[in-house]
């Protein structure tokens, strides 16, 4: 079924915004990509390793779900980066239709009261928020979810609670469709084969930074950003020049590993990543450059997106 945006006849179909929210590392962006099918958002296994709203498009013949992606909310305000993390965050809240929050099965902290906080004020607002409790794949015991979906009910009014594995894509079929209970009566957006609002030129920015998280240590990550410097298309081939910006100049030759391995490794599942999502061949460059305190640099920041 193919709906046309303009068409007033379809004022039964379902179109909304959804927010995706909760602490770091509880599998919001896993669960964005599950729900649409395509990898929209990256993820690694460290936490806060998304920074930007990110949308990703779920069309049906009956609804369309623009699901909005969110950094986890950081309860360290270190610097300029996380302060416009957590403002996008509660931006999200804001100005979308249906609110999800996001949280690990048996695992409920100050950290996930801190993002229940940010919530609508017991629901006075009219604004639904589901509950998501995911990673119920990795309990042993499924006998102990019970007493938590309880424990969890009296924490704050919850539209719905919804157990899912957004890894191994369980239940997510009944999320979608207690989601699309709430979603105004609206016509669609965006087309029926869209599934992100970002850029291939975002996109292949992310995707180089999803590969530092992955492959670097437990810090340099967080001290690292990519921007595009060229992004070209001539006929099939993406031609792409892409710069990692590390903070201080001790952190360079670790991107780069002895004899330059380290950033073939990084450039090179990148690009096949790159590839494999827009359907072309890819050339990709990539080098790193030091620029000392880019994360509390206002200027950087906004070339880079981030305010």
């Amino acid at each position: 079924m193919t709906i046309d945006p303009g068409n007033p006849d379809s004022s039964d179909y379902r179109c909304g915004y959804i927010a995706i929210v909760g602490r770091p590392n509880v599998g919001k962006s896993t669960l964005l990509n599950s729900l649409v099918g395509q990898k929209v958002s990256i993820t690694s296994k460290k936490s806060q390793t998304t920074r930007h709203r990110i949308n990703g498009i779920l069309t049906d013949a009956q609804s369309q779900f623009i699901f909005v992606d969110t950094p986890g909310f950081q309860t360290r305000n270190t610097n300029r980066l996380n302060s416009g993390m957590n403002r996008a965050v509660t931006q999200s809240m804001r100005d979308v239709d249906v609110v999800i929050l996001v949280i690990e099965a048996l695992r409920f902290d100050d950290r996930d009261k801190l993002v229940i906080k940010l919530l609508p004020v017991n629901n006075k607002q009219g604004k639904p928020v589901i509950l998501v409790i995911n990673k119920v794949d990795r309990l042993r015991d499924k006998s102990q979810l019970l007493p938590f979906l309880e424990k969890m009910a009296k924490e704050y009014t919850f539209a719905a609670i919804v157990p899912v594995s957004a890894e191994e894509g369980t239940q997510l079929p009944d999320l979608i469709n207690t989601i699309r209970l709430y979603l105004p009566q609206n016509p669609p957006v965006f087309g029926e084969d869209e599934v992100t609002d970002r850029s291939e030129r975002f996109i292949a920015a992310e995707l180089v930074r999803e590969k530092l998280f992955r492959l670097l240590g437990e810090e340099i990550p967080y001290s690292t950003s990519v921007v595009i410097d060229q992004f070209t298309t001539e006929g099939e081939l993406r031609k792409i020049h892409a710069s990692i910006i590390v903070d201080k100049a001790n952190q360079k030759p670790i991107v780069i590993g002895k004899d330059g391995e380290k950033l073939k490794v990084i450039g090179t599942q990148a690009r096949k990543d790159m590839e494999k999502i827009f359907g072309s061949k890819v050339y990709l460059e990539v080098w790193v450059k030091v620029k000392s305190g880019w994360a509390d640099d206002a200027q950087v920041l906004k070339n880079l997106g981030y305010e």
